[in-house]
């Protein structure tokens, strides 16, 4: 198989969570580790920090990664979903998994894949533990899928761990309360190995500290530091104190101020990341945005609230599992909507979408794809105007 025939027979013969949702995960780490036992277990070859957490993880982990390229280290980075392409995925001091290894990798593999049906997110995990070993990394940041204590990435004995803000998001999997969701993002912690904590919450406070007391594991809550990221977003200060904090409790690899500096202002550059409060033009403004739960949108609806414009323009789309109350709530009922649902079987249909957004006060117009919804936004703005994009990854990675 080719390129494009590989990456359709993953996820055409694979459940896939970016798919259909919760019933692609499957609750236990066997499947895993028998995978990564067949790979040789690729991910005792190279150190790791491990990521968790509701919203930050994704800029957090991009964050180290280039603070570790500038500081010299030949540096893997697993993350997860990607917008565009799959090999996003997987990447190495910043460039991504070729085609060929992609294919590589699934061909070596395939009667094991056939035997086993590990999950799609199993064997992308399994790919890029063994990507990270073929390239001799010398750390590797591994965002966490999903959760944390069943993730298929928590089999890592991790340098340290970090996990961001925890908020209320894939309640269905995780549980109804930020306790229950916290319980499972601190699974990642591991017997003596120190754990930063991005944010203090008094809600979940006490998890983690009970959790890391058990562990006998050194828990450190990030204090606010003086660093700035190119990354646009105040939001972002969240995640640079977590960061900073992660990479001061590293112990065996060499982090100077020089190269802190310059990995945290050159993550665009260095790691290739998207879709965090990102301009896409300047007249009308148009910004993109993969926050997709309460918490993440409160602090971006904060953040569109300081634009200065004329009229805002949100071009909307969601996917079918998301408690929308809350996150409607939140929304401004001044701007026009232009409701869509992006290409995926999980996205929630966009007349329904409309319908419960009307009950908030917001009013749009349903269009049948993102292309036209924000086709429409730039016909109706004017250069003086605002869009913004977003309530789902799969919207911005459309537009993307």
């Amino acid at each position: 198989m080719n390129y494009q025939e590989t990456i359709t027979w993953l996820y055409g013969q694979l459940p896939t969570y970016q798919k259909i949702g919760g019933a692609a995960m499957k609750a236990k780490l066997t499947g895993v580790r028998k995978l990564l036992l067949e790979l040789g277990n690729p991910e005792e070859q190279w150190s790791c920090i491990h990521v968790a957490g509701t919203n930050g993880k994704g800029s957090s982990s991009h964050m180290l990664a280039s603070v570790l390229q500038e500081a010299g280290y030949k540096v893997g980075l697993y993350t997860s979903p990607h917008l565009k392409d799959f090999r996003e995925r997987i990447r190495v001091n910043g460039s991504c998994i070729g085609e060929e290894e992609v294919v590589q990798f699934v061909a070596r593999h395939s009667a094991y894949f056939e035997d086993a049906k590990p999950s799609f997110f199993e064997m992308t995990v399994g790919m890029a533990f063994w990507y990270f070993a073929a390239q001799e990394v010398d750390i590797a940041v591994v965002e966490v899928g999903l959760g944390g204590r069943l993730d298929s990435t928590n089999v890592l004995s991790p340098e340290v761990c970090l996990i961001t803000n925890i908020g209320l998001d894939h309640q269905d999997m995780l549980g109804d309360t930020l306790a229950e969701i916290a319980m499972e993002k601190a699974g990642i912690i591991k017997d003596g190995v120190a754990v930063v904590v991005s944010e203090y919450q008094e809600a979940v406070a006490d998890i983690f500290q009970s959790v890391a007391k058990e562990k006998n594991a050194n828990l450190i809550f990030a204090t606010e530091v003086d660093y700035k990221t190119d990354l646009l977003g105040d939001y972002q200060r969240r995640n640079i104190a977590g960061v900073v904090a992660t990479l001061r409790a590293l112990k065996r690899f060499e982090i100077g101020e020089e190269a802190l500096k310059q990995g945290l202002g050159s993550v665009v550059a260095n790691t290739g990341l998207q879709g965090r409060w990102q301009r896409l033009s300047i007249a009308p403004k148009t910004i993109c945005d993969t926050a997709h739960n309460a918490e993440g949108l409160s602090v971006v609806m904060q953040q569109l609230e300081k634009v200065e414009k004329e009229n805002l323009h949100l071009v909307f789309g969601v996917v079918k599992e998301k408690r929308l109350s809350p996150i409607l709530a939140l929304l401004p009922k001044e701007a026009v909507y232009y409701f869509c649902a992006p290409s995926i079987f999980r996205a929630m249909d966009a007349r329904e979408l409309q319908a419960q957004a009307l009950e908030f006060g917001l009013e749009g117009r349903v269009f049948a794809s993102v292309a036209d919804a924000y086709q429409a936004a730039r016909e109706a703005a004017n250069e003086e105007d605002c869009i913004y994009i977003g309530g789902s990854t799969f919207v911005v990675a459309e537009i993307l």
